[in-house]
């Protein structure tokens, strides 16, 4: 079986990390199927929403800790496979943002490490009941600085700076209380909901979103005037499409509209 799993349902694109015997570890198999995966989802016009979910007991445990200290064998201890490995972890993140597409994740079991980092680099969460969250790489005294980045952006500074010194795990209810998840649901009810979520984001003239997407991590970026600067004019090229035309004259017209995209 591949260590990545896609199966298409319409417009709609469903990846299941399966590795189960490592928890779903980010390892270096794991991030290039990632890359190679998002790689073809950015060429991809038929696709309009992406879903990550895990096989097995978890959804992902972060980095493959016994690559990790295989890498450390080198003669310089190791400093060229780590630093080799974090920007490819960086540009597996990255590209999540950067896809078109809006990227759901469907976590179970636990998202710890890396695996919380990649939680939080995707748009939106759908959650399973009794899912522990954690950057609890300082356990074992390695500092989740990379996942920092991503986690920092979802919650607020100091309860991510509380999670990064303690290594604590937070629950689901803290999770989406915190923002990092949109909300949780009984275990037997994830894939359902988050393919009911997929749905409705898919149904949406996909132009339109993508532009939403692109526009919205950009403005996040600018100060006030700069960022409504930004999106009025996003806000100006959108009305120009013909498929945005025809959205307000169908909504006008109480009638279904005729999208081309």
């Amino acid at each position: 079986m591949p260590i990545l799993e896609r199966s298409d349902d319409g417009a709609i694109a469903r990846l299941k990390l399966n590795s189960p015997a490592n928890l779903n570890a980010l390892s270096d198999a794991m991030l290039a199927a990632l890359q190679a995966e998002f790689d073809r989802l950015a060429q991809d016009p038929r696709i309009r929403v992406v879903t990550i979910s895990g096989v097995g007991k978890a959804f992902c445990a972060g980095h493959d800790l016994k690559e990790m200290q295989q890498g450390r064998q080198a003669e310089d201890g190791g400093r060229a496979y780590f630093a080799d490995l974090f920007a490819r972890c960086t540009r597996v993140m990255t590209a999540i943002r950067d896809l078109p597409q809006p990227v759901i994740a469907a976590p179970h079991g636990i998202a710890t490490a890396a695996g919380c980092q990649l939680v939080a680099s995707c748009d939106m969460a759908v959650a399973a009941h009794g899912t522990r969250f954690g950057v609890n790489g300082v356990n074992v005294g390695l500092f989740c600085s990379t996942p920092m980045v991503a986690l920092s952006r979802n919650i607020p500074r100091k309860l991510a700076f509380e999670m990064l010194t303690t290594g604590q795990f937070i629950d689901t209810a803290r999770a989406a209380e915190l923002g990092l998840i949109n909300r949780a649901v009984p275990p037997e009810d994830l894939e359902a909901e988050t393919q009911a979520l997929a749905e409705t984001v898919a149904a949406k003239l996909g132009s339109a979103v993508r532009i939403g997407k692109r526009a919205f991590y950009e403005q996040l970026e600018l100060g006030l005037d700069a960022a409504y600067a930004h999106t009025g004019a996003v806000m100006v090229e959108n009305m120009l499409h013909r498929d945005t035309n025809e959205g307000i004259r169908a909504f006008l017209e109480k009638r279904a509209p005729d999208w081309t995209q």
